[in-house]
């Protein structure tokens, strides 16, 4: 994973998956107002998705 994006994980969940679908973006945004910890894992999880494909 990149860096940059992992720091911005964290600090604003939907601005880390910025270059998927906007579903994905309002999903992860929605969990971040419902809670911090819900968005990261959100975020993370899909740029994990995301590194996994890129191997395969």
């Amino acid at each position: 994973m990149d860096t940059k994006r992992l720091i911005l994980a964290f600090v604003l969940p939907p601005a880390a998956v910025m270059n998927k679908e906007a579903g994905t973006i309002m999903l992860t945004g929605i969990l971040t107002v419902f809670g911090w910890v819900p968005g990261v894992v959100a975020a993370l999880v899909m740029m994990a998705q995301e590194q996994r494909q890129v191997k395969a």
